[in-house]
């Protein structure tokens, strides 16, 4: 594999590990909170990784107004929704519903930038879909009695919110795409685009709406999973993925960064002590073939 793919891979591990380690202070802080206390540690990271490299030369005016939107789709609005979706359904769920972001982007890139569909792209799309159908509807044993499988609210409300995420990942992607293409250094991308969710998310709290404010008091070693799992989904995660479309074939590089659903299976096993179900391990081996026949046609 080249550079670029593994880097890709990497990726869709570092997000799976994240995930996972993203759960429990999600839920115990609210999706607004967590985000913005996660965004700021990366920030505050990736912005003095940035000073001492010098990436920050690469950036150029035209490149600020597409890096802005991307992170205000793609980051503050997609990870909101993404982490009240976990709050909802569970890491388990949330990241199959988010893994559509493949089927979801070959769609925009039909509707918007004129790509054709062919048939194996139809097909791929079908197999994403029927993989997160089998992992929502079947993937849960009877007897998993672990919270993170446990629904809290309609369902309906967290699979739309977690598509709504794979929605906003999948146009902050497409905007950033041309920029990451002329050469901009990755991890100074990823700063100005962590950089406007913290100033989204930051202001949103300000209005003392008591939804969006913290539900208990961070403790210090919620902000260090926090922390952890901030650096390893957007310090690392993201700059890897970065790296990779800004060399690699982006069907390769979309294919190996889609298969987060597939690595977070046996993490959840060694988290919870409990095997995730049949159809989990089947609809999460789907959604990353389907992603393959997508972006390898």
């Amino acid at each position: 594999m080249s550079p670029f793919e593994l880097a890709a891979l990497a990726a869709a591990m570092t997000w799976a590990f994240s995930a996972v380690l993203a759960a429990g202070p999600s839920g115990a802080l609210g999706a607004i909170a967590f985000n913005r206390l996660r965004m700021g540690i990366v920030f505050v990271i990736l912005a003095a990784y940035v000073l001492l490299t010098g990436g920050w030369r690469t950036l150029e005016t035209g490149h600020l107004l597409p890096l802005i939107l991307s992170g205000f789709i793609g980051i503050f609005l997609g990870d909101t929704c993404l982490f009240v979706t976990m709050n909802r359904l569970g890491p388990r769920r949330s990241n199959i519903l988010f893994s559509t972001n493949a089927p979801i982007s070959a769609l925009l890139g039909w509707m918007f930038l004129g790509e054709t569909i062919v048939t194996q792209k139809i097909v791929g799309i079908a197999v994403v879909f029927a993989g997160v159908v089998l992992a929502i509807v079947f993937g849960k044993r009877r007897s998993q009695l672990d919270t993170w499988e446990t629904v809290k609210g309609p369902m309906a409300v967290g699979v739309t919110l977690g598509l709504l995420a794979a929605l906003c990942q999948s146009v902050g992607s497409l905007i950033a795409r041309p920029v990451m293409e002329t050469g901009v250094d990755p991890a100074t991308a990823s700063a100005l685009r962590v950089l406007v969710s913290v100033v989204c998310l930051s202001a949103l709290m300000a209005t003392g709406i008591r939804q969006v404010q913290a539900k208990t008091a961070v403790t210090m070693r919620m902000a260090v999973v926090i922390g952890i799992s901030g650096i390893a989904a957007m310090g690392i995660g993201m700059t890897l993925v970065l790296f990779a479309l800004s060399g690699g074939k982006v069907g390769i590089v979309a294919t190996l960064s889609a298969t987060t659903p597939a690595w977070i299976l046996p993490l959840i096993w060694i988290k919870t002590r409990e095997r995730p179900a049949a159809m989990a391990w089947v609809g999460s081996l789907l959604v990353v073939a389907g992603s393959g026949l997508i972006f390898s046609a």
